[in-house]
């Protein structure tokens, strides 16, 4: 049975609808996975994901939990839709000649992965800068001997702030640093994720023919997606530290990708490469099983079905 054919712009409307009502309800534990996975040791403010929730509540107040939730939610929609879209496109085209075998569906998710570094990098090279700058300030009152001397605090910048400084001092390269780390987190990611869903949703269908109901998206999309997010998490921490600006005076700094794994190896351990790992689980697994939920329940249709059709 080959997938349900969707337009391509009810697939577009779909992902970024899920994008951003995703994004919405997880950002703020975002938040406490970009800090947690940034701090080194010799300079931990946080002790736990609750732990910076509080501590960001306090310095920061309830909405400093949305710091850089604009660039997410502005980027999300375009970056969910070439996702989806993708994986779809890749998926329709390999079953044309015949069963949609597993390593076809790896294939698949390797081009939506692919695909989506466009948007994604750029992306998250805003807002982790967004997300970081209350550490970088609760760490200058709470650890003044951790930022080096002689430093001036500056009030954080906004996202077109950033946007513009990087491309006058570096170009386009500004905006799409630690690109590379980017690819080895979402390619793998989206290999594991989209054939893991999709044969946890086809145990759920009703019969040969039928859809799967609504929750049996929702769970696969939830446990598709933790177990991606885990798995890749090693990957999250090396592109989180190459995208991150600003550091204190005791934290490393790292030359590309090699470089990163050997100092935090060195320096932090094995366990390093964990951290942050069960907060992205938390944020992967509503946001996927949300976009799952909504691509399937055909939410891009029931929209355009709304809208005056062309007469022929």
């Amino acid at each position: 049975m080959a997938d349900k054919q969707i337009s391509l712009p009810a697939k577009l409307i779909n992902g970024g609808i899920a994008g951003l009502i995703g994004v919405t309800c997880v950002f703020p534990i975002d938040l406490a996975k970009t800090r947690l996975q940034n701090q080194q040791n010799g300079a931990r403010l946080y002790t736990s994901m609750s732990d910076c929730l509080i501590k960001t509540i306090r310095s920061e107040g309830y909405f400093g939990m949305y710091r850089g939730a604009a660039v997410n939610l502005t980027l999300v929609t375009p970056e969910k839709a070439i996702k989806l879209a993708a994986n779809d496109f890749f998926r329709h085209h390999f079953s044309k000649d015949g069963k949609l075998t597993l390593f076809k569906e790896m294939l698949a998710g390797c081009g939506a992965g692919t695909c989506q570094v466009i948007v994604t990098t750029p992306m998250e090279m805003l807002k982790i800068q967004l997300q970081d700058a209350g550490r970088i300030a609760a760490q200058r009152k709470l650890m003044p001997e951790t930022v080096a001397a002689g430093t001036v605090e500056t009030k954080s910048p906004t996202a077109m702030q950033l946007t513009r400084e990087l491309l006058r001092e570096k170009g386009i390269a500004g905006l799409y640093k630690g690109l590379g780390a980017t690819l080895l987190r979402d390619v793998p990611f989206s290999i594991i994720y989209f054939p893991l869903f999709a044969n946890l949703n086809n145990l759920g269908k009703r019969g040969v023919e039928g859809p799967a109901p609504f929750y049996v998206s929702f769970i696969s999309g939830c446990l598709a997606g933790s177990t991606a997010a885990v798995a890749v998490n090693p990957v999250d921490v090396i592109k989180t530290r190459l995208q991150s600006l600003n550091r204190g005076s005791t934290e490393d700094t790292y030359s590309g990708v090699t470089d990163c794994i050997r100092k935090i190896l060195r320096n932090e351990g094995p366990s390093a490469f964990l951290k942050g790992a069960y907060c992205r689980a938390l944020v992967i697994a509503p946001l996927f099983g949300i976009a799952q939920v909504i691509y399937f329940l055909g939410v891009g249709e029931l929209i355009l079905s709304f809208l005056p059709k062309k007469d022929n």
